[in-house]
């Protein structure tokens, strides 16, 4: 499986609070954010995978909605988390 129990520790220590805390907006915009990456890859070759292509519509949703929240909750935690992962440009 392309993500591992370490590969998401790894996600959340760089993004989170620490390994351990998977409830973090920033963490899980940071692991949505791989998992679109790879999904995007895996469509770029097999274009006719339309279940993958659901689920990462789905995902950027899930991740513009938390984004969202993150905005307007502490503006300056979303701008971090934004420079962080290169996501506007």
């Amino acid at each position: 499986m392309y993500l591992t129990t370490e590969k998401k520790q790894e996600i959340f220590a760089k993004h989170g609070k620490s390994g351990q805390d998977t409830g973090s907006a920033e963490g899980q915009v940071a692991l949505f954010t791989y998992r679109i990456n790879h999904l995007t890859e895996h469509l770029k070759r097999n274009r006719k995978d339309f279940a993958t292509e659901k689920a990462l519509v789905a995902l950027v949703g899930k991740r513009k909605s938390l984004l969202d929240y993150l905005k307007n909750k502490d503006i300056e935690r979303y701008r971090a988390i934004i420079a962080e992962l290169g996501l506007r440009k």
